[in-house]
C-alpha cells in the first residue's frame, strides 16, 4: 500500500515536471542531399529557465578493466547509479564526438506512467555515453537501446537526432513505466535528400515495419501498446506517436507547430497542415510526415536563420499584436498560459525563444578527414542574439569563454559567453525594435566574416593534417580559442554601445560609426522616439481622449 502510494505521488510530480518543462528544445535534421555543399547538418536549441550554457568537452581515454561509471542525471544532477566502462572511449565536444557522429534532442514527455524511478539512464547521459562509444549512427543507436534494455530508462519521452557521415536518424523512445526494465522505441532513417525537425512533441506516427534497412524498433513496441490499452487496431496501421505521446493542444501548438515554422520556410504547400498546428483540431486534422523533400538545397545559413525563427510571416508571427510590447519584440513572457478574469489563455512559442540555454548546428562532412569535417556551431544564450563560433570535432580543448571558471548560472563573469551574450540581449529585448539592428549588424558581421575565413582556414588545416596530423588539431583548437575570443571581444563592445546609444530610452545619433558632438565638444541632442505607431494605436484605444491635448 506504501509503495502504490508513493508510486502515485512520483507519477503525480513528474507530470507536473513534464508540464513545465516538456516545451523546451527544437531540433532540424537536414540531409546531405538536401545541402548546398553535401554536408549533413543536425540542429539543437536548449531551451531552459535557470539552465547554465556551457560547452562539454571529454577527452579521448582509456579505461581500466573493472571500471565504473557513476550516472549522473543531466537535468536534475542527481545521481542514479553506476554502469561498467569500456575499455576505450571517445573525445566528445558538445553533441559531436571525434568521428563526426552527433546526436542531440527535443524531450516530449509522453504517458507520465511510462516513466520508470528505479531506471540508471537518462536521456542526457545516453547521448553522451553513445557519442563516447560509437563510430556510426547506427552504432550509437545500438548503444543506446542496450544500455537502457539492460539497466533502465530513467526519463520521460524523447526525439533524438542522430547523424554520421553517411546516414541521419530520427530516434523516438520512452520507458516501460516502474514494473518493467527497458524501453519502447523506433528509428527512422531520413533520407539524404530531405529534411525533418521535433520540437518536444513525437513526430513518429505510422512507419514501415518491413523496411529493416531503414527503420529498426524494439520488438514489443507494439505488443506493448496493445497489452496496456495504448494502440487495439492493426498491426500496420500504428502510431508511436498516438500510442505513447497522445496530442493534446499543447503538444501541437506549442511544439510540433515549431517543427511546422520550419518547415514553412522550405516546403511548398505547408499551409495544408495549418488545421492541424493552430491546436484546436486535435483528432480531425491529420499530421504532417516525419520528413520532406525541401523546394531548393539549404545552406548553413538557412539552418541558423531557421533557429531564430518567431513565425514570421505565418499566422503565428508574435508581432502582429499588442502582446509584442511597447518594443515589438517577437518574444512573449512565460509561462505559456495564463489567466484573466476567470479564463486562460496562452502566448505563442516560437523556435527562437529568450530562455535558451545555449545553441548547437553539427555540421558533418565525410570528404575532410574527421578533424575538419566534423564542426560544432556553438553559442551560448538565444541563437537570435548570438554568433555560432566552430568548435572542431577532435579540438582538444573547449573556448575558455564557454567554460568559464567560476561562472554558473548564479554566478556572473565578463569571461562567461553565457553571461556577456545574456546581458547584450536582456538590454535588447524591452526595446527590440531600435537596439536589435545594432545587435544583428554585429551578429552578421561576425558570421560573414567567419564565412569568408573558413575556406583558407581549412584547407591549411587539410594540408597540416596530411604531413601532421596533431599539428592540424592545435591549429583548429587554436582557432576555435581564437573565434571564441573575438566574439566574446564583440559582444561586450555591443553592450558597451547598447548603453551609451540607447541611454535612458533615447537614442544617441551616430554617423559613420561616431557619436555626434557639437562644435563644443558635447554629445548632440538624443533623439526622443517614444511609442512606434504600433503601440500609440494600442494607448489611444484603451485610453479613447484621456490623453488628447486640447486645441491651442
Amino acid at each position: 500500500m506504501i509503495h502504490c502510494t508513493m508510486k502515485k505521488v512520483f507519477l503525480t510530480l513528474f507530470a507536473a515536471f513534464i508540464a513545465a518543462s516538456s516545451y523546451a528544445c527544437t531540433s532540424f535534421l537536414v540531409g546531405k542531399k538536401a545541402t548546398t555543399d553535401g554536408s549533413t547538418f543536425i540542429s539543437y536549441n536548449a531551451d531552459d529557465y535557470g539552465m547554465y550554457g556551457h560547452l562539454i568537452y571529454l577527452p579521448h581515454a582509456k579505461h581500466p578493466k573493472g571500471a565504473m561509471r557513476k550516472i549522473i542525471d543531466g537535468d536534475s544532477n542527481r545521481y542514479l547509479g553506476e554502469i561498467p566502462e569500456v575499455p576505450e572511449t571517445y573525445a566528445v565536444q558538445g553533441y559531436i564526438n571525434e568521428y563526426q557522429v552527433a546526436v542531440m534532442e527535443s524531450t516530449f514527455g509522453g504517458r507520465p506512467e511510462l516513466v520508470d524511478p528505479k531506471g540508471v539512464l537518462d536521456y542526457v547521459s545516453l547521448m553522451r555515453i553513445a557519442l563516447q562509444r560509437a563510430k556510426t549512427a547506427r552504432e550509437a543507436i545500438s548503444v543506446m537501446t542496450g544500455l537502457v534494455e539492460k539497466y533502465g530508462y530513467a526519463s520521460s519521452g524523447e526525439s533524438f537526432s542522430i547523424a554520421d557521415k553517411n546516414e541521419l536518424w530520427l530516434m523516438e523512445m520512452v520507458g516501460k513505466g516502474p514494473n518493467e526494465k527497458g524501453a519502447l522505441w523506433v528509428a527512422v532513417r531520413i533520407p539524404d535528400d530531405c529534411i525533418a525537425a521535433h520540437a518536444n512533441q513525437s513526430r513518429i506516427h505510422k512507419f514501415l515495419q518491413y523496411d529493416k534497412k531503414n527503420v529498426i524498433y524494439a520488438k514489443d513496441v507494439i505488443s506493448y501498446a496493445r497489452k496496456h490499452g495504448y494502440f487495439t487496431g492493426k498491426d500496420a496501421d500504428f502510431s508511436f506517436a498516438n500510442a505513447f505521446s497522445p496530442a493534446d493542444f499543447g503538444a501541437v501548438r506549442f511544439c510540433d507547430a515549431r517543427a511546422w515554422s520550419f518547415f514553412n520556410r522550405f516546403v511548398d504547400g505547408m499551409d495544408k497542415y495549418l488545421d492541424y498546428v493552430d491546436g484546436m483540431h486535435i483528432g480531425k486534422a491529420e499530421p504532417f510526415p516525419l520528413y520532406f523533400k525541401p523546394k531548393r538545397l539549404l545552406s548553413r545559413q538557412d539552418i541558423m536563420d531557421g533557429m531564430r525563427d518567431h513565425y514570421e510571416g505565418t499566422p503565428f508571427d508574435v508581432q502582429k499584436d499588442c502582446g509584442m510590447s511597447p518594443g515589438e519584440m517577437p518574444y512573449r513572457p512565460t509561462p505559456l498560459e495564463f489567466t484573466y478574469n476567470g479564463k486562460k489563455y496562452f502566448n505563442e512559442r516560437p523556435i527562437s525563444t529568450q530562455q535558451t540555454a545555449d545553441t548547437y548546428i553539427a555540421q558533418i562532412r565525410g570528404w575532410f578527414p574527421d578533424a575538419v569535417g566534423g564542426i560544432l556551431w556553438y553559442g551560448s544564450d538565444d541563437p537570435n542574439m548570438i554568433s555560432y563560433t566552430p568548435i572542431y570535432c577532435r579540438n582538444t580543448s573547449v573556448p575558455e569563454c564557454f567554460d568559464a571558471p567560476g561562472a554558473d548560472g548564479c554566478t556572473f563573469s565578463w569571461k562567461s559567453a553565457f553571461w556577456v551574450c545574456n546581458w547584450v540581449s536582456n538590454m535588447t529585448y524591452p526595446r527590440y525594435n531600435h537596439l536589435f539592428p545594432v545587435v544583428k549588424e554585429v551578429r552578421d558581421g561576425l558570421d560573414k566574416d567567419l564565412s569568408a575565413k573558413q575556406p583558407e582556414v581549412e584547407a591549411k588545416a587539410v594540408g597540416l593534417y596530411k604531413t601532421n596530423p596533431a599539428e592540424a588539431v592545435r591549429y583548429l583548437t587554436d582557432y576555435s580559442a581564437e573565434r571564441g575570443a573575438k566574439m566574446l571581444t564583440a559582444w561586450k563592445a555591443l553592450g558597451e554601445r547598447l548603453i551609451v546609444e540607447f541611454n535612458d530610452m533615447a537614442v544617441k545619433p551616430r554617423k559613420d560609426g561616431q557619436y555626434l558632438r557639437t562644435k563644443e565638444g558635447l554629445p548632440a541632442r538624443v533623439q526622443r522616439v517614444g511609442y512606434p505607431d504600433s503601440y500609440r494605436k494600442v494607448i489611444v484605444d484603451q485610453t479613447g481622449d484621456k490623453y488628447l491635448l486640447p486645441a491651442q
